[in-house]
């Protein structure tokens, strides 16, 4: 049969004669440190973690009301559950060894049946702590894998849906893949920058780059005449190009009725239904203007018109990612949040090195000959 391990007591008391009785008492049932002041105490604790530490108050040198202090203070030492064991009596004594962090206080002389059961309770106590932090801990990495499969399964369905729109729309490439990364940019230089930080320490970033991808689903309502025409639309078929914002937001709206992510959801509509209004009032669909348009939009806006830019489109050619920047900084103040394009400005070389590693296959970048592939 294996041999029981003993958990360890530390006695700390400057009497010789305590030390002895203690460790008489305790020893048949414990693995006893007996320690005559309270700096071979924090020599021993260097070495040994006990599972309990029994200190006396009146000692010379460092009194047990500042070792319990030292050991409260530490974070090693901390959770060392402590009792004082002195002759001191008085309620106030009691209050302020209990005050400081002790668990118990027992007085001088005491009864050993006494000491041995009260010292079992707070040990039985500290073992049933331990092993609820421990289910607990174990409960939290369960939690954290579930998840996490449920982020990875809401990732796969997400991008599904945006490669429906980007295979309906032959032109868009790999758009969703860039204006992610563009938001991602963007956002870490705002909060660098301490800009709108009220609003983005709500946001939970994971899932604000896992909603943007729908920033276009409203597309998948818009005909194919329409969406894949090879050149510049009419004024009849943009105007029915641009219901895609609000389709997007009814078709999110249709998918928040059945979800339980709803938080994510608020956000893939913002993304949807605000990425086209302007600054100025000018954009749609509903004509917001300046900070009563979503940040959502107002981040998108630069994403997305800036990935427009440096692509191919059935009606134009790709722009270098100089000029494009150029055209987002001109439309401070109008089109964009100035103080987005401020954030911008800092991080337009990102973009441009975002925009080659995303690069579309099909089309070719006229100042470095290498094929890329925009939206």
């Amino acid at each position: 049969m294996q041999k029981k391990h003993k958990q360890i007591i530390m006695l700390v008391d400057d009497n010789k004669t305590n030390l002895a009785m203690g460790k008489n008492i305790l020893g048949e049932h414990y693995n006893v440190y007996p320690l005559p002041s309270a700096a071979k105490l924090f020599e021993f604790l260097g070495h040994v973690s006990p599972d309990l530490i029994l200190l006396d108050i009146d000692m010379p040198g460092m009194n047990g009301y500042e070792a319990l202090t030292l050991l409260k203070a530490d974070q090693k030492y901390a959770d060392i559950p402590v009792i004082f064991v002195t002759a001191k009596s008085s309620e106030s004594d009691e209050y302020e060894g209990l005050a400081l962090g002790a668990i118990d206080y027992i007085t001088k002389p005491f009864s050993p049946a006494l000491l041995l059961r009260r010292i079992e309770n707070h040990l039985l106590v500290r073992r049933q702590k331990m092993k609820l932090e421990e289910y607990n801990n174990n409960l939290l990495l369960m939690v954290k894998d579930k998840t996490q499969q449920v982020y990875e399964l809401l990732s796969a369905i997400m991008h599904s849906m945006a490669d429906l729109v980007e295979f309906r729309d032959q032109s868009t490439g790999q758009h969703i893949c860039r204006t992610q990364e563009y938001l991602r940019t963007l956002v870490e230089q705002l909060i660098k920058d301490g800009v709108y930080q009220d609003e983005l320490s709500l946001w939970d970033m994971d899932l604000m780059l896992l909603s943007s991808p729908l920033h276009d689903v409203g597309k998948i309502a818009i005909s194919d005449t329409i969406l894949n025409k090879p050149g510049k639309l009419s004024d009849c078929e943009y105007d029915v190009m641009k219901t895609h914002a609000q389709k997007g937001v009814e078709i999110l709206e249709r998918m928040e009725s059945s979800a339980q992510y709803i938080d994510f959801l608020e956000q893939a509509k913002l993304f949807a239904g605000a990425h086209h209004e302007k600054w100025d009032g000018s954009g749609y669909p509903f004509g917001l203007s300046g900070l009563k348009i979503p940040l959502e939009g107002r981040i998108m806006a630069i994403a997305d018109v800036y990935d427009a830019l440096v692509s191919v489109r059935p009606y134009k050619k790709a722009m270098s990612a100089e000029s494009s920047a150029q055209v987002i900084l001109d439309g401070a103040g109008a089109h964009f949040d100035p103080l987005l394009v401020k954030a911008f400005r800092a991080v337009k070389d990102e973009f441009a090195a975002i925009t080659l590693k995303y690069a579309d296959a099909h089309t070719e970048d006229s100042r470095t000959g290498f094929v890329c592939q925009v939206a």
